[in-house]
């Protein structure tokens, strides 16, 4: 009788409709970005064909994120922790565009950004690769997490629909044991039509199951730096198509038609500034090459970055000689010279 009981006993996680119902129901986790774009814990899929922009236009996004701030035209609640784990650039390269955009923002996403800075050559795909993105959310308490491009983080076939559903697994693992958003760029097939969105990623009948929302980047013109943003949602009506253009000073994209946020305006550019333009030239660079250094550095006017050159020359930081400007040698600084 007693093992007849126990086999009918319902077990504590397993709730009947009626116990669910007595329950308070929780509340709905405020969005992370909106109108629907990022839901809390949701997956977004960011999309487009090489060069339009997605990279930059998301690592836009995530400081946007980091700072609370509400410079794309997304309404963001509040600030968030955001991770970003990404595989084109090189580190030095990539940090020097987060400089280039953080200028416009100041301080305001310092302590919420952070970087994987050994994200290369680890797969989702692998158990080793997952619990290494899974230890680096760990380590930055990260609630939204960025993998920059989908393809390098797996060695699957994307025409594979099994291989990709294995795939998408690996993210909601990811999603699931982190507790954080995913924004992720992947590449979209070779022809869309128009009105496809979701299903216009590679490998789309897998991860058009696992998404919440999909942007998908295109350039109207590719003469132009506007690019138009389409949008498919799970759970949200759909928005209507906008148009951001890209400021080439501050790295930002902005909505088109409205004035360019650009970073506040500088009085002097600082020496250090001058030393990391000449350093990103390898150290020897024409006037033209050092003023636009300096121009695309610090969001400078023209006029600026030239007083910053012949300041720099008059106290001896960087010389001229043969065309071309560079740090001065030792005995050019007063030592290291013949006595």
């Amino acid at each position: 009788m007693t093992s007849v009981a126990a086999a009918h006993s319902t077990p504590a996680t397993v709730l009947s409709l009626a116990q669910l119902l007595e329950q308070p129901s929780p509340s709905p986790l405020p969005g992370l970005v909106e109108p629907s774009l990022l839901p809390a814990q949701g997956i977004l899929f960011v999309g487009g064909e090489p060069k339009v922009g997605k990279s930059l236009l998301v690592v836009n996004l995530a400081l946007a994120l980091a700072a609370g701030s509400d410079r794309l035209g997304f309404p963001i609640p509040a600030p968030r922790r955001v991770l970003i784990c990404q595989f084109e650039l090189p580190l030095a390269q990539f940090v020097s565009r987060l400089a280039s955009m953080r200028r416009a923002l100041g301080t305001a996403a310092d302590q919420n950004l952070f970087l994987d800075t050994r994200a290369a050559g680890h797969l989702l795909s692998a158990p080793q690769g997952l619990n290494h993105f899974l230890a680096a959310a760990h380590a930055a308490a990260a609630e939204i997490l960025v993998l920059d491009p989908l393809y390098s983080t797996h060695d699957q076939d994307e025409n594979d629909t099994r291989a990709m559903a294995a795939l998408c697994q690996s993210l909601l693992r990811l999603r699931q044991v982190s507790g954080a958003a995913l924004i992720v760029v992947h590449h979209v097939r070779k022809s869309i039509g128009r009105d496809e969105i979701g299903r216009a990623f590679r490998g789309s009948s897998a991860l058009h199951a696992v998404g919440d929302s999909y942007l998908l980047v295109t350039r109207p013109s590719p003469q132009f730096s506007t690019v138009e943003l389409r949008f498919q949602f799970r759970y949200a009506a759909s928005q209507p198509p906008r148009l951001l253009q890209l400021d080439p000073r501050t790295l930002w994209f902005f909505p088109a038609g409205q004035p360019s946020a650009t970073a506040p305006a500088r009085r002097k550019v600082e020496k250090v500034e001058i030393m990391q333009a000449l350093g990103e030239l390898g150290g020897r660079g024409r006037y033209t090459q050092l003023r636009q250094q300096i121009m695309r550095l610090t969001a400078c006017s023209k006029r600026t970055a030239q007083l910053a050159i012949t300041e720099a020359c008059q106290q001896g930081w960087i010389v001229q000689a043969d065309g071309h400007y560079r740090l001065p040698l030792p005995k050019e600084c007063g030592f290291g010279g013949e006595q």
